[in-house]
């Protein structure tokens, strides 16, 4: 009988012993995955995107108080491919620098399609928002559940429904596709947790939009939310890739640095995006508690497999 190395003499592993080599190895290798990326970041340069395969880009509002055209300069010279949730006044200072706006912001996700006396105010805003990306070009702009205020899951269901159904075939004509953002409703850190939140489960915001039925309607998979409420995110993101039109990164806990700092090993996730097929834009949004551009310019490196 062969060793667990395969090899005919020397001491013989039982399978304890073997699970604990591997158990051993596996945090090894994990360690030795980060450790390049430390490295890395303590040179003092800055990297920037050399591989290409996942398109990147930021969210505007995790680093304030740096204004927009800062914001877009950094990006730019991390060879990024887009600025995110970024009102239209700036979108012309995003095309002078090659870049696009992968994702509009809209009403925000303190009102939302769950509560039928907010539909009119957040179809308004939709419409306008429509037709800006529509006219700049580009593609994609977030909506939100809201909460739900006692509601239940089949109300609240039947609500988003009957008025997302009023504003999907607007952006249907306009060729903009709307994106449902799961949130989660466990953690209240400032604005990194939502309690009450309508859609913080995948398989019902995806059960929606498969009600809805549309091309143009589609989900936000922000992976800081998932791994909080779900875990299991590659397996999930496997599932549903059909519905996921854009990704969001975040460290957990805090939604702040994607480094080795928290929990989420981001290079094998952005592996299994890129084997689903997904041509789309990944965004960072993480709150960096350090320095904000060698935070950002760490991320760009984690990400760019």
């Amino acid at each position: 009988m062969k060793n667990f190395d395969g090899s005919a003499n020397g001491p013989r592993l039982n399978r304890r012993d073997a699970f604990k080599h591997l158990a051993t190895g596996a945090v090894a290798l994990s360690a030795t995955s980060w450790s390049s990326f430390a490295e890395d970041s303590n040179s003092g340069e800055l990297y920037s995107v050399k591989n290409g395969r996942v398109r990147q880009s930021v969210c505007f509002w995790c680093y304030s108080p740096m204004t927009a055209p800062e914001l877009i300069g950094h990006a730019a010279d991390l060879k990024m491919a887009s600025v995110e949730l970024l009102a239209p006044e700036f979108w012309p200072e995003l095309k002078k620098r090659g870049l696009v706006c992968a994702m509009a912001s809209s009403h925000g996700w303190r009102k939302g399609f769950a509560q039928r006396d907010e539909h009119e105010e957040c179809i308004h805003v939709l419409r306008e928002r429509i037709d800006q990306a529509a006219d700049a070009g580009f593609e994609k702009v977030i909506t939100f559940s809201g909460f739900r205020r006692g509601l239940t899951t089949e109300d609240a269901t039947r609500n988003m429904l009957d008025g997302l159904k009023k504003i999907v075939p607007y952006a249907e004509k306009k060729n903009v596709t709307l994106c449902l953002e799961m949130l989660n409703s466990r953690v209240h850190i400032d604005m990194r947790g939502h309690p009450d939140y309508f859609c913080d489960n995948v398989d019902m915001s995806v059960d929606i939009l498969k009600q809805i039925g549309s091309d143009r309607m589609k989900l936000l998979f922000d992976i800081y939310h998932v791994q909080i409420m779900h875990g299991d995110i590659i397996r999930r993101l496997q599932q549903y890739h059909p519905y996921i039109a854009h990704y969001h990164t975040g460290g957990n806990p805090g939604r702040n640095e994607i480094d080795d700092s928290q929990e989420i090993c981001y290079p094998p996730i952005m592996k299994a995006i890129l084997a689903t097929g997904y041509q789309g834009y990944v965004g960072q949004e993480f709150v960096p508690l350090r320095d904000k551009v060698a935070s950002l310019s760490e991320a760009v490196r984690i990400c760019d497999v």
